[in-house]
């Protein structure tokens, strides 16, 4: 299985980076994507926060927490995979998934981060098309 870069949704002309230009633009855009996606899920879930008086600290331990988990079941949501759908195309077994989604293993590894994440970018593109400006928006904003 190959995984696209992310900096790839940015940049044509990747090869005139080094390779350590482009671990860091990866590194750089993955970080903003998990950011906006938290903000997605952070409203998503604004009625429960409310009702569970969470402190905006509450809500960023909560978010930081169940991130991945909350990525799969979006993922989940669309119908476009089961589980075990999601297990094969990321290449773990399905077992790992599941302890993920129960609460069981709160820190997966950064690969199977990477996997769902592009695989999330595969069911949801023009959801990552909007995120990937606001991404470079922010970017440039800051540089």
């Amino acid at each position: 299985m190959s995984i696209e870069p992310l900096y790839g949704l940015m940049i044509k002309t990747p090869d005139k980076y080094s390779k350590s230009e482009r671990i860091f633009l990866e590194a750089g855009f993955l970080s903003g994507i998990c950011k906006q996606l938290k903000e997605i899920f952070r409203k998503q879930y604004h009625e429960y926060f409310r009702l569970m008086k969470f402190t905006n600290e509450m809500e960023r331990a909560m978010l930081d927490a169940d991130f991945i988990c909350l990525v799969i079941k979006d993922i989940l949501s669309t119908n476009e995979y089961t589980l075990q759908g999601i297990a094969c195309y990321i290449n773990v077994h399905e077992d790992i998934l599941y302890e993920i989604l129960t609460g069981q293993n709160k820190n997966p590894s950064a690969i199977i981060l990477q996997r769902v994440i592009d695989l999330h970018r595969s069911v949801r593109p023009s959801l990552y098309r909007e995120i990937i400006k606001t991404v470079v928006l922010e970017y440039f904003a800051v540089a």
